[in-house]
């Protein structure tokens, strides 16, 4: 398990994150079925975005992002690959890294 340093993660970005971005999120993991699922605790997960799309039919942001280090409950490894809706990033609010140049942030969000 990786310890995640959070003062690394000064930007709030709920809402507004883009490909570039390193970001931090809590999420709840559950397990067992959907009908039947049994809340097992939160997990924190600090991950750099490399590719978003937005499903224009449902309207849902969705993120591939590669893990950089995860904790708490049932951690993901370091280096791997996942996928989330953008309203599950940002649910329980979505921290980021300060950019080097924030002017190329600014152009990655407004592609």
């Amino acid at each position: 398990m990786t310890i995640i340093n959070a003062a690394e993660f000064p930007i709030d970005a709920t809402g507004d994150a883009c490909v570039g971005d390193e970001i931090l999120f809590n999420e709840a993991v559950f397990n067992g079925s959907y009908r039947n699922a049994k809340y097992l605790g939160e997990r924190r997960i600090a991950a750099r975005i490399v590719k978003d799309s937005y499903g224009a039919d449902k309207q849902q942001h969705t993120f591939s992002l590669i893990v950089i280090a995860s904790d708490g409950v049932e951690p993901l490894a370091a280096g791997a690959t996942t996928r989330r809706k953008g309203r599950n990033i940002y649910r329980n609010r979505t921290m980021r890294r300060r950019w080097t140049d924030e002017a190329s942030r600014k152009a990655a969000l407004d592609d």
